[in-house]
């Protein structure tokens, strides 16, 4: 299972969403979108995003929500 979270250096949030990933015990890629212009424009405003399968989750989101939105 390929969990993706998209992320920026010192982006205070997107800290928060790994906790949460972490707390959940998930094994999870961390993409910062500032390497990448064509992410920039598809997430720069809404960072934390978590991918999975094709789906989103956008931030906020706690363990209950990662959850579901994984099974």
């Amino acid at each position: 299972m390929l969990i993706t979270l998209y992320t920026a250096e010192g982006c205070h949030l997107c800290e928060q969403a790994q906790q949460v990933l972490n707390q959940a015990g998930l094994n999870y890629q961390l993409v910062d979108i500032a390497l990448d212009e064509q992410l920039v424009e598809q997430y720069g405003i809404r960072i934390p995003v978590l991918a999975y399968n094709g789906k989103e989750l956008g931030w906020p989101f706690d363990g209950q929500a990662v959850s579901k939105f994984l099974e």
